[in-house]
């Protein structure tokens, strides 16, 4: 809980407007109680972020008596914001508000493997041609999200030596489409804005939530306490890539062998099967094939084996399973041997869920990151300054 002791030292025009953005005051009084500042000077502040846009008045508090006081809001219709979603055979784009209503969507089919050029360039038509339905310009955007399926160093919008996606390692996604949109980009892996999406709309009081997207390959993204834990080099979550059986001679697209994606992937079940793709052999294991729904349910049991150590590693309170694969017979695998292996201290306040989001989680999630890093103290108090300055 915030304290006037907490916020001393937080006292710019920023930090007022996140006061507001976030809830945790919405009356001139409030924000002169939580940061200490005098009168005058919150006032002054208040001004500024009124006049640069970011912040409006709106309505009346119930007051005892007296002058009501005016009512401070974060101004919602400040720009918007483009996320793309980019999957290794489908993507979801879209232009939200800043407070997350989708303006314009779209889902669409694409190759990743067809590389960065031909794939950004497809990305910035959606832009174009979603900002066109949704009847805006291109000058109100504030910001970029993009989803990628592969590791992705996130203070620079690089991806890194990612297995599914040949022709992009080292690309530089974040200064491509900046030049373009001359906006802030923001790039990360697809399991982590599909995590963080999960998290801002359906679990935000939840202290720790991880995510597990199952499709073309596997990975995991991990919220703890409100942030998404990337580890050092954005690493974090890449539980496709642990070894599972030491005797299988299953390459995965790193190259290793024995690999969980190499096994258990939808991928790797759809080549044991008539099926061009993980949407494919999903198909077959709602019709009840015998075949795909074994495999699904093996497939389901090893993902259990790598998710029972990260659960005792993390100890989250939710699990959400994602993705193509996230099916009944492919959960009841992972619950099977979760539940088992891991220790029951673990397992004890533990949900393990579907995504109810499906395949939006990922743009949710995009637009949730750009809006904390655009509107960010310290990103607000730079384009005051900058405002000031002429």
């Amino acid at each position: 809980m915030l304290t006037k002791a907490d916020s001393s030292v937080h006292q710019s025009a920023g930090y007022l407007l996140w006061l507001v953005r976030t809830g945790r005051a919405n009356s001139r009084a409030e924000l002169q109680d939580l940061t200490g500042l005098a009168r005058s000077t919150v006032g002054q502040r208040l001004d500024a972020l009124r006049t640069a846009g970011f912040l409006r008045t709106d309505g009346v508090h119930a007051s005892g008596g007296g002058r009501p006081p005016a009512r401070l809001e974060f101004n919602n219709d400040h720009g918007l914001v483009l996320a793309a979603d980019l999957g290794a055979t489908h993507a979801r784009v879209a232009v939200f508000d800043l407070v997350g209503t989708a303006l314009a969507e779209t889902a669409a089919p694409l190759r990743i493997a067809d590389g960065p050029d031909e794939i950004l360039s497809w990305t910035s038509e959606q832009f174009h041609a979603l900002l066109s339905e949704a009847g805006r310009d291109a000058a109100e955007v504030r910001g970029i999200g993009v989803g990628v399926p592969g590791p992705v160093e996130f203070n620079t919008g690089v991806v890194h030596q990612p297995p599914i996606m040949p022709g992009w390692d080292g690309y530089p996604i974040a200064e491509h489409l900046h030049t373009k949109w001359r906006v802030p980009v923001i790039v990360d892996n697809d399991a982590n804005v599909m995590a963080f999406g999960e998290y801002v709309t359906q679990y935000p009081d939840c202290p720790s939530v991880v995510l597990v997207k199952i499709a073309t390959g596997i990975g995991a993204g991990l919220v703890l306490g409100g942030a998404v834990y990337r580890g050092i080099d954005g690493g974090a979550g890449d539980i496709g890539h642990v070894r599972v059986d030491a005797s299988s001679d299953a390459r995965c697209m790193c190259g290793a062998l024995g690999c969980l994606a190499a096994l258990a992937s939808g991928t790797a079940l759809a080549q044991r099967l008539p099926a061009a793709g993980s949407r494919d052999f999903v198909e077959l294991v709602r019709a009840g094939n015998p075949k795909a729904v074994e495999l699904a349910r093996q497939a389901g049991r090893l993902v259990g084996e790598v998710l029972s150590t990260v659960v005792c590693l993390v100890n989250p309170q939710v699990l959400v399973i994602a993705g193509d694969l996230a099916e009944t017979q492919f959960v009841a695998g992972v619950r099977e041997v979760l539940y088992q292996r891991a220790l029951p201290r673990a397992t004890r306040n533990l949900d393990v869920v579907t995504s109810d989001l499906g395949d939006r989680a990922g743009v949710l999630g995009l637009r949730a990151m750009v809006v904390e890093s655009v509107y960010a103290p310290a990103a607000v108090d730079r384009e005051l300054e900058r405002l000031a300055a002429g």
